[in-house]
């Protein structure tokens, strides 16, 4: 779709890449880092003052303790933090759960392991989301190793209600089941909604793998700079398949992410004001349009119910898009991987410029079929 959208000139509303400015002394402090030579391998679990940081932001935030040394590990971006982790905890013969639809380094991350990837769907309520629990519950097999769970989520944009954690959380504990979390979109969060951690409920820090990143939270998508934290146990597990993938990487980006994470609170609340006037522009925009836009909670994407067009594919509603109406979107059916209940649902991104937004509303205004 990105291709499709170079190719035709449409706005680009479907890779979730934020097209917004960074924190300025952010880059700053990257540029010194690079200029005072640090530029060769990190320590292979990152730079100290990066995991402290990393730790220190945890207890902040939610309560949870974590050892700079050995509880917290440095990642190549989330995705890297994901395959290590399943490759580390999971192989041929075992399951993993997960909730659909998902992102999809999920199920690559269970193919590389030898594993399975046990889709469970998210139930449509209102103009939102739901956990199944009775279908969750009825997933759990013998052979069943890992809950893989996202939440603030893509591509639906739901934040979990604690209620619905604290199934997730028992189900874990009953099973023995290891929990990895991801939550790469924890400080983009609307409405005065709050990220919870499945960690910090009673009984989840000792069997979770926590996951984030950088790339979203200060618009640094290319630096690749994600962490986990676990218990030491964990940790050292998921280091053992790390080291052998990328070993270490972006040292001058950890050491300035080490100062910025500091201060993230104001930053992140300046960049949910933004995205949270995006999303409410694109959302009127596509209801003006005759679309129905799914609520947003958290991160950068819409879903959609495209059949007031008369589309019952969204996959079939994607490829033409561009040609009605110079937008490019993704089919939620792109990130299914078990049946799909919803084949009309279509993922749009919030998480760019605001002219940008403004044409993209402009052009499927005038794209609404006049007859229906």
């Amino acid at each position: 779709m990105t291709e499709l959208a170079r190719r035709t000139g449409a706005v680009n509303l479907g890779q979730g890449v934020p097209d917004l400015d960074s924190p300025p002394a952010l880059l700053h402090e990257v540029a010194e880092a690079v200029l005072a030579g640090h530029n060769q391998y990190p320590p292979a679990y990152g730079v100290p003052e990066l995991r402290q940081a990393v730790a220190a932001h945890q207890k902040r935030r939610y309560g949870l303790d974590y050892a700079p040394d050995g509880e917290v590990l440095v990642t190549t971006g989330a995705t890297e933090a994901l395959a290590a982790t399943l490759l580390a905890l999971t192989g041929p013969g075992d399951e993993i759960l997960t909730l659909d639809p998902a992102y999809d380094a999920y199920p690559a991350g269970a193919r590389l392991s030898g594993a399975a990837l046990v889709p469970v769907p998210l139930v449509t309520e209102g103009d939102g989301f739901a956990l199944d629990a009775d279908a969750l519950r009825a997933a759990v097999t013998p052979r069943t190793r890992v809950l893989l769970f996202n939440s603030p989520h893509n591509p639906t944009g739901k934040v979990f209600r604690r209620d619905e954690l604290e199934i997730l959380a028992a189900l874990c504990r009953e099973h023995d089941l290891t929990a990895v979390t991801d939550e790469v979109y924890e400080h983009l969060v609307y409405d005065g909604e709050d990220h919870l951690p499945l960690a910090a409920l009673p009984g989840m820090r000792e069997r979770t793998v926590v996951i984030s990143s950088a790339g979203k939270t200060f618009n640094v998508t290319g630096w690749k700079v994600g962490w986990i934290c676990a218990p030491a146990p964990l940790t050292a597990a998921v280091t053992s398949v790390k080291q052998f993938l990328t070993y270490a990487s972006g040292t001058p980006y950890q050491r300035a992410l080490a100062h910025m994470l500091d201060a993230v609170e104001p930053w992140a609340e300046e960049l949910r004001t933004l995205l949270r006037g995006n999303r409410i522009l694109l959302a009127d925009g596509l209801a003006a349009a005759g679309l129905r836009p799914y609520r947003a909670e958290a991160g950068y994407f819409l879903q959609t119910d495209v059949r007031p067009w008369g589309y019952q594919d969204g996959f079939r509603f994607c490829r033409e898009l561009p040609g009605l109406a110079g937008v490019v979107a993704i089919p939620t059916s792109a990130f299914r991987e078990g049946p799909d209940p919803a084949p009309w649902l279509v993922r749009f991104s919030f998480c760019r410029r605001t002219d940008a937004l403004r044409r993209a509303v402009t052009g499927l205004a005038a794209a609404r079929p006049r007859h229906r």
